[in-house]
């Protein structure tokens, strides 16, 4: 069995505390709740280790850079 990451737990955790809190209603839209979630604050941690360089961030990132630059428009992070 392949051993879940360290992030990986941390969703876990966090979708499991999600269902708790919900009580019994029906949960809705948990994909883009978790895309909004985290993908912000990897777009600003990413841009900061790159020091704003969008090439070397969608470099680490794996995306495209104009990818990158609408995810950060979508966001409120670009200039």
């Amino acid at each position: 069995m392949i051993e879940e990451s360290e992030l990986a737990a941390c969703v876990r955790k966090a979708l499991n505390r999600y269902f708790k809190d919900l009580d019994g209603e029906e949960p809705c839209c948990i994909y883009e709740m978790v895309v909004q979630a985290t993908e912000k604050p990897l777009l600003t941690y990413i841009m900061d280790r790159a020091e704003g360089n969008q090439t070397r961030a969608s470099e680490m990132l794996g995306i495209n850079r104009n990818t990158l630059r609408k995810k950060l428009k979508q966001h409120g992070l670009s200039d």
